[in-house]
């Protein structure tokens, strides 16, 4: 096995786990769920630029998201900007493309046996069940992936900014500030596209400050946490690369034009 397979296949699997999670994040995003509950503790009800009650309700996509963040800056380690971005504009593409394929199957006719069906004890159109779960507004599907671009090309810049800097030590710091400034930015494009600029929802501008502070608390801290793994996974792939092809792909990375 020589150094450009080798190099080649790591490509292909990190592009295919970020390009993976971010489809998927689209599709369980659909879920809000209770982060507090669902770690056992009480409400927090915050009391937020005049919105009142407020939690941690998120996006059941946050689950998949922090592998996005670490797949995003081990490529930008390796492969540089340009191979971020390519599969970032692949993932957008991707996610789209997914889109148009499960509002062409909302509009298929659902056999008769599958359409009313009883589970767990209840009498469920599952015709009526796949277009509420699979069935997100234009609105939010364009505010998810314009987020998604703007927060992946601000990653990568940062991330090469801060490397000019400190060279190819404090993984950490590049890392985990790309990804906080990254997230910052998604946290609230997605939420104003989605939801103040939708003519459905018309959300103030308090609102939309209120669930984005929110929001990216969440993202910050699971950011944090996330640093561990992201230093486990780069061990792994310098040891899988060799020491010379490993320093080699980063140096290219970070002269890359």
């Amino acid at each position: 096995m020589n150094h450009q397979s080798k190099e080649s296949k790591l490509f292909l699997i990190l592009g295919t786990f970020l390009i993976a999670n971010a489809i998927l994040a689209e599709f369980i995003g659909v879920k809000i769920f209770s982060v507090e509950k669902s770690l056992g503790f009480a409400k927090f009800n915050l009391d937020l630029f005049g919105v009142k009650g407020l939690s941690f309700n998120m996006s059941a996509g946050v689950v998949t998201w922090p592998i996005v963040f670490i797949m995003t800056d081990i490529i930008n380690e390796y492969y540089g900007a340009k191979g971020v971005k390519f599969l970032s504009y692949l993932a957008a593409i991707l996610i789209a493309f997914a889109f148009i394929v499960v509002f062409a199957s909302m509009n298929l006719v659902g056999a008769d046996f599958w359409v009313n069906q009883t589970i767990n004890g209840s009498n469920i159109n599952m015709n009526n069940a796949f277009s509420g779960i699979f069935g997100q507004g234009m609105w939010i599907i364009a505010g998810s992936i314009t987020a998604f671009l703007i927060g992946q090309i601000a990653d990568v810049s940062i991330f090469h900014n801060i490397k000019k800097i400190t060279g190819e030590n404090k993984l950490w710091l590049r890392a985990t500030g790309s990804t906080l400034v990254s997230q910052l930015i998604d946290s609230f494009v997605v939420i104003f596209i989605a939801f103040y600029l939708n003519p459905q929802y018309h959300w103030s501008w308090q609102m939309v400050a209120a669930i984005g502070l929110v929001n990216y608390t969440y993202k910050f801290i699971v950011a944090l946490l996330m640093t561990p793994i992201l230093y486990l996974v780069h061990g792994v792939i310098d040891r899988y690369l060799g020491k010379d092809l490993s320093h080699q792909l980063m140096e290219n990375a970070a002269n890359e034009k």
